[in-house]
């Protein structure tokens, strides 16, 4: 009797997810907990092992569709597989994969496309990735593969595509070096054969007889709860930001006389992130409504301090947090965010490891962000963004100098924090990091 597998509990209140990526194929033989497929919610991606050892007979749901909690995607034969159908499905995966290859590489050598794989690049890759690397003339060792075992995910395609658009300076350079014989209109009958993740490319003529292009691209389940949850702080919480500026010298020369003493006792770096974990904990202390939260008509207080860290993952921003982080050493710090940021390349981040926290940081001056407005983490009260570091000349004792100047943002929920209180928690981040003494004093 087949065993129905079935998409498991990924956590509380998530009832949909988005299929990922089938690591095994219609007939081929498992092993019990053998990785069968990804499951991508709006947190993590996991991964759904065999319950048992046996041949996967059907497959229910493809990469990308959607599917519920409980739903049944595929089934598993039971028992060790006959070496007849393993022969015959192992014959049939690699006719079926050498004639994907083969329309691939008519395809490079008809249109313009990709050029076709050698048998010594073959690399694993989805089948939506597969085709945006040969709609955009790319080589799969162009692209750095997040999925499991290096496999090239959709995103990854899409983030390579974007990144070389921002090098041309011009959004139009890829649809314009394209042929012309590429650029056909999809018409209703192509858009119902795709499936529901893949995108769907538009051209259109403008005026003057270029052609230009239209990318139409599924959001992501990830990306689909991280503007939900924007558009629920913007439209829920009343939102303020106040802003200040901070002299780093002090922390730079910290960093640098510790660096190579840190780096060898902890083998690991010591950044900038430990100091402001540190200085938001002091400055959430003496403002506690900044680390609450509203539950209804009640201010709910924590007396932890559960620290968020807002990271770039592989499909999006995600914010892993730093539990009870008041009870961490700096190089505690600085290996969890290593480890985080680690992890959320390759989508590898727990659920748990996502969930709650009562503050946040967000760190855009890795990008080069001069300024911004951060939006909070609902149901968060405050978040702190940081930003590019600058030498500017600022004004000390009468005299004009040269230092090395950041701008600090805190926004916060109006509706619980009051402005002097935003004010004078930034201005005491301010105070710790120009004279770190005062976080070990206390004072």
């Amino acid at each position: 009797m087949a065993t129905e597998l079935k998409v498991p509990s990924v956590g509380e209140s998530i009832t949909e997810v988005q299929i990922g990526e089938w690591l095994k194929s219609e007939g081929d033989p498992v092993a019990r907990d053998d990785v069968l497929v990804t499951i991508e919610t709006d947190k993590a991606t996991v991964e759904l092992p065999a319950p048992e050892d046996g041949v996967l007979s059907k497959v229910l749901k493809k990469d990308g569709e959607d599917a519920t909690v409980g739903e049944v995607i595929g089934y598993l034969e039971a028992g060790e597989a006959p070496a007849k159908k393993s022969e015959k499905g192992a014959k049939g995966g690699k006719k079926q994969r050498q004639k994907k290859k083969e329309k691939r590489q008519e395809s490079s050598n008809g249109d313009g496309g990709a050029p076709a794989r050698g048998d010594g690049v073959e690399r694993r890759a989805s089948p939506v990735a597969l085709r945006l690397l040969e709609e955009h003339g790319l080589s799969p060792d162009d692209v750095e593969g997040s999925g499991r075992g290096g496999r090239l995910l959709k995103e990854d395609v899409l983030r390579e595509i974007e990144r070389r658009r921002a090098d041309d300076g011009e959004s139009e350079t890829a649809a314009e070096s394209e042929p012309e014989t590429e650029t056909a209109t999809a018409t209703a009958t192509e858009t119902d054969t795709r499936t529901a993740t893949e995108p769907v490319t538009q051209t259109t003529t403008a005026t003057d007889g270029r052609h230009r292009r239209e990318e139409v691209v599924p959001m992501s389940p990830i990306r689909r709860r991280i503007a939900e949850r924007l558009v629920k702080s913007t439209q829920e919480a009343a939102l303020l930001t106040t802003f200040n500026e901070v002299d780093m010298s002090a922390i730079i020369e910290l960093r640098n006389r510790y660096r190579d003493r840190f780096l060898e006792r902890y083998e690991i770096k010591l950044g900038f992130m430990s100091f402001f974990v540190k200085a938001a904990i002091d400055a959430l202390k003496q403002f506690p409504q900044v680390n609450a939260e509203i539950r209804g008509t009640d201010i709910v207080y924590h007396d932890y301090f559960d620290i968020g860290i807002a990271v770039g993952g592989g499909k999006g921003l995600v914010v892993p947090v730093l539990r009870n982080a008041e009870r961490m050493s700096f190089a505690e710090i600085e290996l969890a965010i290593n480890d985080f940021a680690a992890r959320a390349k390759k989508n590898a981040l727990k659920l748990e490891e996502l969930r709650g926290g009562t503050f946040t940081i967000s760190n855009g001056g890795v990008y080069g962000s001069m300024l911004s407005t951060p939006i909070i983490n609902p149901p968060q009260s405050g978040i702190l963004g940081l930003h590019r570091i600058e030498d500017r000349p600022v004004a000390r004792d009468g005299q004009v100098v040269i230092r090395p100047m950041m701008y600090l943002a805190l926004t916060y929920d109006h509706r619980i924090v009051d402005g002097r209180e935003a004010v004078t928690f930034l201005v005491r981040i301010r105070e710790a990091i120009e004279e770190p003494s005062r976080m070990l004093l206390e004072v």
